[in-house]
Formats: C-alpha cells, sequence, structure tokens
C-alpha cells in the first residue's frame, strides 16, 4: 500500500514551477522593465512635458524629508504646511492631500531622499527599495525564477507608479519570515524596522507567542525602542506629539469620510463601505475577520504544519486584518505567493491553484483600467489556496497515522 501524501495532483512537480504561471510572470515583467523608462522619456512618469509634477505619492516623502532637513520636522504632518511644500516642488495644484502619517522614525528615510533632487530621490527610492525585496523573493522561491515572479508580480507595477514603499514594507515581512527558522535575531531586526508601519503590527507579536519565539519577539522590542529614542534625539519631542495628534485626523478623513475613494482601499472594511455599508457595518466585518485569523493562524503556528505554509498564511494574513490597505502594500501579496510556491515546489502544484494564482495576477494587472477593489478578492484567493493546502496537508498526516496504526496491528 502506497504512503499517504498532501501532493495535490499535479501539473508541474519535483521542484519545476508551472509553466503557465513563470509565463504570465515574464510577460508582465518585460511590461513592468519597458514602461518606466519610456514613461519617463516621454514625460507621463513624475515629471510632464512642462516641467511640473506629476502628484503621485512619493511627493509626501520628499516633502516631509525637506521639511526636517529645514529643521521643522514636525511639520510633516500639518497637512496645509505640508501641501505647500508639495505645490512648490510640483508647480501644479491638485485635489486633496498627499499626507504624511508615518511614524517619526520613517523621517530618516524622507530626509535622506530630500537631499537629492526629486527626480533623482523618486528613481533611486524605487530602485534601491526593490533590491531587497527582489533578494528576499529570490531567497523564499529559492531559484533564479524568484526574480522574474517578482518583477512581474503587478503590485510591484503599481509601487513603482507612485513611488510607495511596498518594497520596503515586503522586503521586512519577507525577511523576517525567512529567516525566522534559523537567525532569529535578524529576523527580529527586520521585524522591529517594520514598526513604520503600525498597523502591521497586530498579528507578529500574537504568532510568535504562540509559537514561544521569544528571540525574535524581544529584539524587535528592543529595534522598536531603539529607533524610536534614534527620532527622538534626531527630530524632537514635536515630533511624536505632531504624529499623535495628526493620527485621529488622518483616521477620521480615510476610515470614516473616505476621501480617497473606497476602491483605492484593499481592506474587507473599505469593500463594506465601496458597496454601501455603513462604518459601524465595516468595522464590525473587520473585527470578526481579524478574530478569525487570529485564532486560526495561533492553531496553525502551534502546529507540525510545513514551514512555508506558516509563512505564507502569515504573510496573508496581516493584509486581511488591517483596514487601511492600499494597492501598493500587495506587494506584500507576493511575499504569500513566494511561499505557497515554496511550498507547491516540494510537493507538487494542482491546475486548479495556478489557475487560481494565475486569476490573482490577473486581478491586481486590471485595477489601473478597471477602478474596482480586486486586490481584496486576490487576497482571499490566496488565502483560500493557503488554507486548502493546509487542509491536504493535516489529511495526509491523519491518513499516515491511521496506516501505521493499522500496520502496527
Amino acid at each position: 500500500m502506497a504512503e499517504a501524501s498532501s501532493a495535490p495532483t499535479a501539473v508541474a512537480r519535483h521542484g519545476a514551477l508551472p509553466a503557465a504561471l513563470l509565463n504570465i510572470s515574464f510577460v508582465l515583467a518585460i511590461v513592468t522593465l519597458a514602461y518606466f523608462p519610456t514613461a519617463y522619456l516621454t514625460h507621463v512618469w513624475i515629471f510632464d512635458a512642462d516641467g511640473r509634477g506629476i502628484p503621485t505619492d512619493f511627493v509626501n516623502v520628499w516633502a516631509a524629508g525637506k521639511l526636517a532637513l529645514e529643521g521643522h520636522p514636525a511639520l510633516a504632518w500639518d497637512w496645509d504646511i505640508q501641501k505647500q511644500v508639495e505645490l512648490a516642488l510640483l508647480k501644479q495644484d491638485f485635489v486633496g492631500h498627499f499626507a504624511w502619517h508615518y511614524p517619526p522614525p520613517f523621517l530618516f528615510v524622507a530626509s535622506f531622499l530630500a537631499q537629492f533632487p526629486y527626480t533623482v530621490a523618486f528613481i533611486g527610492w524605487a530602485a534601491f527599495s526593490m533590491v531587497p525585496y527582489l533578494a528576499v523573493m529570490r531567497a523564499i522561491i529559492g531559484r533564479n525564477a524568484g526574480l522574474v515572479l517578482a518583477i512581474g508580480f503587478p503590485a510591484t507595477f503599481l509601487n513603482i507608479l507612485v513611488g510607495q514603499n511596498g518594497f520596503l514594507t515586503a522586503s521586512l515581512i519577507g525577511g523576517m519570515l525567512y529567516l525566522l527558522p534559523t537567525r532569529p535575531v535578524l529576523a527580529g531586526i527586520c521585524l522591529g524596522l517594520l514598526s513604520y508601519k503600525p498597523q502591521y503590527g497586530l498579528l507578529f507579536p500574537l504568532v510568535l507567542i504562540a509559537a514561544a519565539e521569544w528571540t525574535v519577539l524581544f529584539t524587535a522590542g528592543i529595534v522598536t525602542l531603539t529607533i524610536a529614542a534614534a527620532s527622538w534625539l534626531a527630530f524632537g519631542t514635536e515630533s511624536w506629539q505632531a504624529f499623535f495628534h495628526w493620527i485621529p485626523m488622518f483616521s477620521q478623513a480615510f476610515l470614516t469620510e473616505g476621501r480617497a475613494p473606497w476602491f483605492k482601499m484593499q481592506s474587507i472594511f473599505a469593500f463594506v463601505r465601496y458597496v454601501g455599508g455603513t462604518e459601524q457595518l465595516g468595522w464590525i466585518f473587520q473585527w470578526v475577520l481579524t478574530a478569525a485569523i487570529a485564532v486560526v493562524l495561533v492553531a496553525m503556528w502551534r502546529s507540525r504544519l510545513p514551514y512555508a505554509l506558516k509563512a505564507a498564511m502569515l504573510a496573508a494574513a496581516t493584509l486581511l486584518t488591517t483596514p487601511y490597505l492600499f494597492m501598493y502594500d500587495l506587494v506584500v501579496l507576493g511575499i504569500a505567493v513566494a511561499f505557497l510556491i515554496r511550498a507547491g515546489l516540494d510537493e507538487g502544484f494542482a491546475r486548479h491553484e495556478v489557475m487560481a494564482l494565475a486569476l490573482v495576477f490577473a486581478l491586481l494587472a486590471t485595477f489601473l483600467f478597471l477602478g474596482q477593489p480586486v486586490g481584496f478578492p486576490a487576497i482571499l484567493i490566496v488565502f483560500a489556496l493557503i488554507l486548502g493546502r493546509c487542509a491536504a496537508w493535516r489529511a495526509a498526516e491523519a491518513a499516515s497515522m491511521q496506516l501505521a496504526i493499522t500496520r502496527s496491528n
């Protein structure tokens, strides 16, 4: 009698990547690599043909850094003053605000970038923050095809387009998960640096406690306190006061008033608001989903589940449990996909998994054309694929135990 196996009926086995997924990634990677040099030279990215800056997210990073370099870091959180700096840079008006809402430690990055001309800072930030992201994706998947998948993942295009920090976030989350089994101190450093995105901080301590990963947890705490203290010394008490003063106003504007159109946000909270639900209903859905995922994560991380599936689940769950989630944040979903692929390389890929991942790529790629909240269903698809593999592994383990009992009798 054959041993029970958790491997699905596979279209690619024994370490082979599905050709369809690799081909899709290759095409999208070529589009990404070709688009941005062309867009810059034809004046549809960063600056237009009249020399005016094209309003996009990166302007708030450069403007905040400029205020910090000029000795006024606390003013970076003032929406009106921040916008005046942005207008002076772009030389044209825009509707709304590109507001600065990060904790003071991220001013170290902003002030460094603001030392350079805007174009150099924009392109440099996209290019250099992409390097660790590519390295982490390559390390997780374990072969050079990981670079193709990383560049071709549609959130990569969206992150470069607006000059956001998705690469940094994905690098820190992916690095922490990749390093955790063998380099807990380095994993803790990655997690501590992730404190610049506090909305991602809910699940990691819970999981680390459940898994008794005390070295990672304590290291992350030390790093968080260290960079907070460094930012206090560099930018003063006023910067922290400004941060805490403006955060409720930012939450009111984006999570209550919906100043950013709801389709731009990719959480279940925003999805409920997008289809006409009230704020209260949105929060109910968000907290129920968060609680359910937290319970599942704790159970899975305390189990003997293969580590790749645990890591994939945590990366995807991180996105599902924050109400404030934009498309550029979905670079982190690439980390979840990478760990899912790592599991598939060990066990094989089922046809439905390849089709589902192709659908995820297609959904994310259509965001700029459809203007719909396609990121949220994409995350759900990936999470469902991970749960499916977890269920298959548990079933295979139960079958193996039953077979062993039968043989012993």
